[in-house]
């Protein structure tokens, strides 16, 4: 009855003409809903008390004032309670109570309101490149994350040595609420890592003689640094790798020691011997086997392509003289010396251009 009342005098206000429609729907809504007429994302960055809260309502537009949604929190037993950090999307019209209800801790300890976030990271090269992208989408920061994925205490938690880490790190879109740590995040991670690799996958990775997946990763890294571009080339080079590692050959991939000179490489066309010739545990001209772990974060298509090798004899690859970004591949050391000659001579040539 007294609901009704207020209407009743509302409406007629305005057959008055005192106020406005929108003025009207704004104290009809105010009263039990809220007044934002579109989405209003609210970013939580740390947990705030719930006076606070309503007081950001209201500079955000979702409130006329705070007396009515304080009144519906102190019915839920909240009002003394601080709201936990997160993303919440408040729709247009929301009802105050089912507002409330929204910040309220459930059993996993989020606000039952609280929406996921998306995290992607792609071409990422290192640890470092992993905490600058996630930083941007989840509350831990860059430092954070990098600092505890390379404790010890973490290598050892997971059963990575540092240089093995970034195969735990499988490139793709996952959701996370906004307030994750840096642990919560690694274990996200770890728990991607198991589901991936499956018995299935294991067992590939036995029949192209490999013992481990960051080592899977490792050679996965190798391919994708050398053919970035064209999927097809993938498995080619993958099984001329393996072929060389099956020989005993050195790997001798430009991409591992252009790794060791860190961003010092950057935007040089032309590698020369000098280059080459760094002392580095990832450069392949200078190691046998396998570099200590993966020189870039590997996405898992390119994984599953050294899982499926092609079948050749393959044992050297030269860039063809375009900009197809295909490659020469051979067996014979003699007709690769005659394409690198070509390539070399070509790439002279478009320089001096």
């Amino acid at each position: 009855m007294k609901r009704f009342l207020i209407f009743a005098v509302l409406a007629s206000v305005l057959a008055l003409g005192y106020i406005n429609r929108t003025e009207l729907k704004r104290m009809i809504f105010g009263i039990q809903r809220t007044i934002n007429t579109s989405e209003v994302t609210i970013l939580l960055k740390e947990d705030i008390t719930t006076d606070s809260l309503a007081n950001l309502f209201i500079n955000k537009g979702v409130l006329h004032n705070k007396k009515h949604f304080l009144s519906q929190l102190e019915k839920l037993n909240l009002f003394n309670e601080t709201v936990d950090a997160g993303k919440y999307v408040i729709l247009s019209g929301t009802k105050l109570s089912a507002l409330a209800m929204s910040f309220a801790r459930n059993s996993d300890g989020h606000g039952s309101g609280e929406s996921k976030v998306k995290i992607v990271f792609n071409r990422c090269k290192s640890i470092e490149d992993i905490g600058m992208n996630v930083s941007k989408c989840i509350q831990a920061d860059s430092a954070s994350l990098v600092n505890y994925i390379s404790s010890p205490k973490t290598l050892n938690k997971y059963g990575f040595t540092i240089q093995q880490m970034p195969a735990l790190f499988l490139p793709d879109e996952y959701e996370m609420y906004f307030d994750t740590d840096a642990e919560t995040f690694v274990a996200k991670m770890a728990e991607e890592f198991k589901l991936f690799w499956n018995d299935e996958r294991k067992e590939k990775m036995k029949l192209i003689g490999l013992s481990s997946p960051s080592q899977v990763s490792t050679l996965a890294s190798i391919v994708y640094s050398e053919q970035g571009k064209i999927a097809s080339e993938w498995p080619i080079i993958a099984r001329l790798y393996l072929n060389r590692l099956a020989k005993g050959m050195k790997l001798q991939s430009d991409p591992t020691f252009k790794f060791c000179w860190g961003s010092k490489l950057n935007g040089v066309q032309r590698l020369t011997g000098k280059h080459r010739d760094i002392e580095c545990d990832y450069n392949t001209y200078k190691i046998n086997g396998l570099p200590p772990g993966p020189i870039c974060i590997v996405p898992k298509k390119v994984i599953d392509a050294v899982l499926a090798p092609d079948q050749n004899n393959y044992l050297f690859m030269c860039a063809k003289p375009n900009y197809s970004g295909e490659h020469d591949f051979t067996h014979s050391d003699i007709v690769h010396v005659r394409n690198a000659a070509i390539y070399q001579k070509w790439l002279r040539n478009e320089l001096k251009s």
